[in-house]
């Protein structure tokens, strides 16, 4: 796959199609539980005004059923059918209401994010890479959505890495070890570059240079320079990587080399408010290779649309389907 620096995409749906757009807020207006008859009666308005309005909203609904992201508060005998022609007021304002029934989850981790925030001393917002210099001559990245607080004593250089990734290039000092503790995992180290992540990753830990002492209830393991850590089987497995491309975010890049277009996609929601959701689990084994902007992951998107002949529907800035090709 071709990098997404100078691509274009040939063919992309861009989601921008009112009539899916209308039939994606009715699904989210009359699923809710707070749906009147006025709303229904609205809705057939606008579902008799046009064959295309009755055929979106089938495919929204459906395809909502089928993922499971909304409930059905609707008599079972459905909706009536063949209401005059009408235009509906509330669509328009109920389309972030779809984006949130699906985002329920997201929200609360973005409110959990909040909390972390005010407990750290250094943090970054979504789709956002910070650096910084720690009062010891240390650098620090924060990649997106990260928070960390400083826990510097006469003894320890301490670091909690409360949420997200961050990488160190750490001063040496060997009578204050510089440890950075998150994710259930403890990275001692005296002088070297590494990374940490606090999110559940199966490689949380990575040493561009230098070497790590890495310990948590899994064990305890030496990490040298070009070795990263993999957590499985009941051990801190260490095993060789490119760390350098897996550090590439602190330069704004995202560098993927045969990886699924599921974790892909996966690795890009990191960046964006709201949640890319993958309708085709075939789709998302197919491999990817390439090199994308971390801050502009629709760009990447549209990237992936145009090379793999994925299927990119953008309902709202919050909420992005993936799929095949119809």
């Amino acid at each position: 796959m071709a990098g997404s620096d100078g691509a274009e995409a040939d063919e992309t749906d861009d989601g921008d199609d009112p009539v899916e757009r209308t039939a994606a807020a009715w699904v989210a207006r009359l699923s809710s539980s707070d749906a009147t008859e006025a709303d229904r009666r609205e809705f057939e308005a606008w579902r008799g005004a046009d064959p295309a309005h009755a055929a979106a909203y089938a495919e929204m609904d459906a395809l909502w059923r089928r993922l499971g992201q909304l409930p059905d508060p609707r008599p079972r005998e459905g909706l009536p059918k063949g209401s005059p022609k009408g235009s509906p007021k509330r669509p328009p304002k109920t389309l972030a209401s779809l984006a949130a029934l699906a985002l329920i989850g997201g929200g609360l981790a973005y409110e959990v994010g909040l909390l972390d925030r005010l407990r750290a001393d250094l943090w970054s917002d979504v789709g956002t890479i910070a650096h910084a210099t720690l009062p010891d001559g240390s650098g620090v990245a924060l990649n997106t959505d990260t928070a960390i607080a400083l826990q510097f004593t006469e003894r320890e250089r301490g670091i909690a890495l409360l949420r997200g990734e961050a990488s160190f290039d750490v001063v040496p000092d060997p009578n204050r070890p510089f440890v950075v503790r998150g994710g259930g995992l403890s990275v001692r180290a005296v002088g070297t570059r590494f990374f940490l992540r606090a999110d559940g990753a199966v490689r949380p830990v990575g040493v561009a240079e230098g070497r790590v002492d890495v310990s948590g209830p899994s064990g305890r393991a030496v990490v040298s320079a070009g070795e990263e850590i993999r957590v499985g089987g009941g051990a801190l497995q260490v095993t060789a990587a490119d760390v350098e491309r897996d550090l590439a975010w602190r330069d704004g890049r995202l560098i993927f080399a045969g990886q699924p277009l599921a974790a892909v996609l996966a690795e890009l929601n990191r960046y964006r408010r709201g949640r890319i959701v993958l309708l085709d689990p075939r789709l998302g084994e197919r491999r990817v290779t390439g090199a994308f902007d971390a801050r502009n992951t629709d760009e990447a998107l549209d990237v992936i649309a145009a090379t793999m002949g994925a299927r990119i529907r953008r309902l709202s800035p919050l909420l992005v389907l993936v799929g095949s090709p119809l």
